[in-house]
């Protein structure tokens, strides 16, 4: 997004006075509105483990998903397996398509984009550290909520409470219909290559912010949630 767009997106969102509080999702690289001479909005994210992300995206374009069954995805038809794609130099398992954690949170400056710039990778860092109110992992979804409910009541009250309530089927919005684990020649080849390594060390990097804050918040059974931890006297006039 170029800074014009920029302008346009934040205006596009801040002029929505009647709406606010609002809750706003989508596929967007972080923006920072200060630079704008606005306030950050409240982020927060997702992230998945790169290779599961890649694996489910590849088998997604063939097969779909459980969410909206029937619908003809871009690669119906193609049968070729993960491991058979990466064997020949595919397009489709080329490790640049794993190139998409880090740049959504790098951001919008030239070099999040290039592919295994490492300047992306530490921008990356230090945004997740700043400008994320929290940032969780797929693999512990609840968790996540417990925190969203915790950092934000006035978004998130009563939000655990209901994921528990889903069955397992539920629990997970859509779920790639087909998927082929990798072989072992697959992995060897993924696993030296750049960008996997980078993806790698920039999920790592968030798992081990995500359970900082789990632990800092927590009892050391990691069951509870901690009593306020502060103390403070209203100075009176």
């Amino acid at each position: 997004m170029n800074l014009a767009d920029q302008r346009r997106f934040i205006d596009n969102i801040t002029a929505w006075t009647d709406m606010q509080p609002a809750v706003y999702h989508g596929h967007v690289a972080f923006i920072d509105f200060t630079r704008f001479g606005m306030p950050n909005p409240i982020y927060i994210n997702l992230l998945r483990e790169p290779l599961e992300r890649l694996l489910s995206h590849y088998y997604f374009l063939r097969y779909g998903d459980n969410y909206r069954i029937g619908l003809k995805r871009s690669r119906a038809g193609n049968n070729e397996t993960f491991d058979e794609c990466v064997m020949r130099g595919g397009k489709d398992c080329d490790m640049k398509q794993m190139w998409l954690q880090i740049p959504y949170f790098c951001g919008t400056h030239h070099f999040c984009s290039e592919v295994g710039n490492e300047r992306a990778l530490e921008q990356a860092k230090y945004n997740l550290i700043n400008h994320y109110l929290i940032v969780g992992i797929s693999e512990r979804m609840r968790d996540f909520i417990a925190l969203l409910e915790i950092l934000l009541p006035k978004f998130f009250t009563g939000a655990l409470q209901h994921f528990d309530s889903l069955d397992e089927r539920r629990t997970h919005l859509r779920s790639t219909k087909k998927k082929f684990p990798p072989g072992e020649r697959t992995l060897e080849v993924i696993k030296s290559d750049k960008v996997y390594v980078m993806e790698q060390e920039f999920y790592h990097f968030a798992v081990a912010h995500f359970e900082y804050i789990w632990k800092r918040t927590h009892d050391d059974d990691g069951e509870n949630f901690l009593p306020q931890q502060f103390h403070f006297e209203k100075i009176k006039p």
